[in-house]
């Protein structure tokens, strides 16, 4: 377990940088975080750090991004805060993707916890004061 306070935009890069890190071992990873913490936020910059110059966005109602990395490689990005039950997430074909042996970011695992591979990292943010987050990445698996 790893934390990083994260209380600029610019701090962001230590905590992606360590997440970047680990990804080789374990490209499956989990966010969490309450509505509005920057799960997303924190994503874009990790994209950015890879090399991915798609536009990276929350797939809120796509459920599924993809983008390529500066090496042509696949980044999924999933957001399941809108989904209605675990048979929406087969049927876009998550567990395919998870065990695909590429990056996958999803956020709102809580909501499929059935379908996530046991090797995952999870990252944790919360809200610390106004403006500052506390990033924790854990590996549990």
């Amino acid at each position: 377990m790893r934390k990083f306070e994260v209380r600029s935009l610019t701090d962001l890069k230590e905590p992606a940088l360590y997440l970047i890190e680990l990804l080789d071992s374990t490209p499956v990873v989990c966010f969490y975080g309450e509505m509005g913490a920057g799960k997303t936020t924190f994503i874009k910059e990790v994209c950015e750090l890879l090399g991915v110059e798609d536009n990276t966005s929350s797939p809120t109602f796509s459920i599924v991004n993809e983008y390529l990395d500066e090496h042509g490689n696949s980044v999924y990005h999933f957001d399941f805060y809108r989904i209605k039950g675990i048979r929406e997430a087969q049927d876009v074909g998550a567990e395919e993707y998870f065990y695909s042996g590429d990056v996958c970011f999803i956020e709102w695992p809580e909501l499929i916890n059935e379908l996530i591979p046991g090797e995952h990292l999870e990252i944790n943010i919360k809200l610390v004061g106004e403006n500052n987050r506390e990033i924790i990445i854990n590996s549990p698996g």
